[in-house]
């Protein structure tokens, strides 16, 4: 016997016949003897229509409304599982963020989790029920309700096995795991039985939609061990774990594609010290997140910074960066939409060399042009124009081998690969 956390996404409660389909999984978890705790998200496009909802009635909502409503979709989704495990003779019962004790910030919509307190969770466990928890979700400490971004069920389920020490975390999407890219764009990408934490967070961070940065930073601080798997099928999924040496024998693990990012150029920028600490300054007190960052050569003094943020804070960028470039001489800010990055990934990489030359030499073969580049010991990104990102992920999926045959062949394979450069 032992204590399961189970996360099922909007995809897999979409409608009534999903729902059912999940508490069946659900029950049969419960059945075998197990302990289970369910974090589910807003039933399928739920949260996008509440947003779009919101923008009929005001351009700028406030951020705790937002919440407010936002936050009803999880409810739903929680009531109506509980509801279908009832009908199935199972006891079980449904709480929100707050009354599961899930404790945040207090940044509306973008909200982190700052402790959790599952007496109530442990209550309803000892008793025999099967807990629903709504995901995304917590309270502020002014007893507020606030959201914890796109995402942020999975962040939830994580961070409540920790709390509950469970023995594993399952998150349940729509696909069977993780994959070495996107398979509706790369046909020959495969499922990965494993994936070090670092990989995934990577992964994660660098568009790859499976699983949440937040989430994998909060597993691997707590060494809570995740499966990605099918709500769907009952075909085994991709375990998250810590990194083992078998995993440096595969080059590179993955490949993926990010197209909702934007790129900000402050051109002609005084080249002194503490201006660009002024403009990132007030860019971090607006909760922005920034990505890649290139600096020019200075020239007369001046010179251009560009950086990368997510598309969906473009209009917050824009009104930070237009105060903060007026008061420091920016000439200009410039906004280009039209870029995508393309990343590979792999714990293998920090101890091959090449890696890049092969990467930079495949996309110049495709007559794709990089406008930046960001580097760790374990990932390497470009920027290039979104139209191209789906080329460049097929290219480099064939260049680095992450076929089926690739995975399988392991360290013989890696072997070979550094021989031919």
């Amino acid at each position: 016997m032992g204590l399961i956390v189970q996360k099922f996404g909007g995809s897999s409660v979409a409608d009534a016949a999903c729902i059912r389909r999940v508490a069946s999984r659900v029950l049969e978890t419960h059945q075998g003897g197990h302990q289970v705790v369910v974090i589910v998200s807003a039933m399928g496009d739920t949260t996008d229509d509440l947003i779009k909802l919101a923008h009929q009635i005001t351009a700028m909502p406030s951020d705790r409304e937002m919440d407010m409503l936002m936050s009803t979709g999880e409810q739903v989704s929680v009531a109506m599982l509980a509801m279908a495990l009832h009908a199935m003779g199972a006891e079980a019962v449904s709480l929100t963020g707050p009354q599961a004790g899930i404790f945040t910030d207090a940044m509306h919509r973008k909200a982190k989790i700052m402790g959790i307190n599952p007496r109530r969770v442990w209550k309803h466990l000892k008793a025999g029920q099967i807990v629903i928890v709504a995901g995304f979700q917590g309270q502020t400490p002014k007893h507020d309700i606030a959201t914890l971004g796109r995402g942020g069920s999975d962040t939830t389920a994580v961070a409540l096995a920790a709390a509950l020490k469970a023995d594993r975390c399952q998150i349940f999407t729509d696909v069977e795991g993780v994959y070495s890219a996107d398979p509706r764009i790369v046909k020959k990408a495969c499922k990965l039985d494993e994936i070090a934490y670092d990989e995934m967070l990577e992964l994660a961070s660098l568009g790859a939609k499976v699983l949440v940065s937040r989430s994998v930073e909060f597993a691997k601080k707590y060494g809570v061990e995740l499966e990605v798997l099918s709500s769907f099928s009952k075909a085994p999924g991709t375990i998250v774990k810590e990194e083992v040496k078998s995993m440096e024998d595969i080059i590179v693990r993955g490949v993926s594609a990010d197209k909702d990012e934007i790129k900000i150029t402050l051109a002609g920028v005084p080249d002194h010290p503490g201006v660009a600490a002024r403009l990132f300054k007030d860019l971090a007190g607006a909760n922005i997140n920034i990505d890649m960052i290139v600096q020019n050569i200075s020239a007369q003094g001046m010179t251009d910074i560009s950086f990368t943020v997510p598309e969906e804070d473009l209009a917050r960028t824009r009104r930070v960066m237009q105060i903060a470039a007026k008061s420091v001489g920016v000439h200009a800010v410039n906004v280009d939409t039209d870029i995508a990055k393309v990343s590979i990934v792999g714990v293998g990489m920090r101890g091959h060399s090449g890696v890049a030359f092969q990467m930079f030499k495949t996309l110049a073969e495709q007559g794709i042009n990089i406008l930046m580049i960001s580097t760790s010991e374990i990932k390497i990104s470009v920027i290039v124009r979104k139209a191209l990102a789906d080329k460049a992920m097929i290219a480099l999926h064939k260049a680095f081998r992450l076929d089926k045959s690739r995975v399988a062949r392991g360290k013989s394979a890696a072997k070979a690969k550094v021989r031919r450069k």
